[in-house]
């Protein structure tokens, strides 16, 4: 529990000099906007949401598991499994979970307004991993602690699949290069930069599809994949229709967007 925020920023730190190096020396595709342009917004984002998650949860999703574990509370707490089995379970529930979350950001128009922040991103590469609006951010952190309480997950289940999560989003969004045989195989089991980025298309039908962060296995199982882009990896385009004149990539157009811009606009 101490050394939870060392482990998870070490891992981030970690994971986006990676991507970003792969992306530099071997992108997928090439780059419209400056990564000074877009960066200093999307980075900017990732330092106000973690402001108001220490702000309104302190303890984050981690304190919940230590007092879920502490009060006895929760369905793993009721049983008597090895570890090893809880974490695996916890994982891959809380794994679906965010599957579930996604799609409902989606669906409901009032979660869109805030959801669509990340999806207004012209261009897709590591930072795009964490271009979420705070809103959001606090929402899904609040989900996240209530599902962590009704599995009374442990700790360290909580730990690797918030590690996870972020080095998952982070690679998943990058610019990164697979070669076509290794990327399918990958495929099967996580999410691949070539399979999300379908999701990141102007096109309706195909940002509609392929929600998964780190298993690959939901947007399967319930019919919400999509193998390629229609215009392929390198012609799809990627953001919102209403918004693809470059104003997106500024932290002030990214803060006030979900208040005062045409989000219903987004089909």
């Amino acid at each position: 529990m101490e050394n939870e925020p060392v482990i998870r920023l070490s891992v981030f730190l970690g994971v986006f000099l990676l991507c970003a190096g792969w992306e530099a020396l071997r992108p997928k595709r090439d780059r419209v906007l400056t990564r000074a342009r877009r960066w200093s917004a999307n980075i900017g984002l990732v330092v106000v949401d973690t402001f108001v998650v220490r702000l309104l949860f302190p303890a984050a999703a981690v304190g919940a598991a230590v007092d879920a574990s502490t009060q006895g509370w929760g369905l793993f707490n009721q049983t008597d499994w090895p570890l090893w089995l809880e974490v695996l379970a916890a994982f891959v529930i809380l794994d679906f979970a965010i599957w579930v979350q996604h799609v409902v950001f989606h669906k409901v128009p009032f979660l869109w307004r805030f959801h669509m922040v990340h999806h207004a991103d012209e261009e897709m590469d590591v930072t795009t991993g964490f271009r979420f609006h705070p809103v959001e951010i606090a929402a899904s952190m609040a989900i996240k602690i209530g599902l962590v309480y009704a599995l009374g997950a442990a700790a360290v289940a909580v730990i690797l699949f918030e590690v996870m999560l972020s080095a998952a989003a982070l690679w998943s969004h990058s610019n990164t290069r697979l070669s076509e045989r290794v990327e399918r195989i990958v495929r099967w089991f996580v999410v691949t930069p070539d399979m999300h980025r379908s999701h990141h298309s102007v096109e309706r039908r195909e940002h509609d599809t392929n929600y998964g962060f780190f298993l690959s296995v939901w947007d399967r199982l319930f019919g919400q994949y999509t193998e390629t882009p229609e215009g392929g990896h390198d012609g799809v385009r990627i953001g919102l229709k209403p918004w693809r004149d470059g104003q997106s990539a500024s932290l002030l157009w990214a803060a006030a967007a979900p208040f005062r811009a045409p989000y219903w606009k987004k089909k």
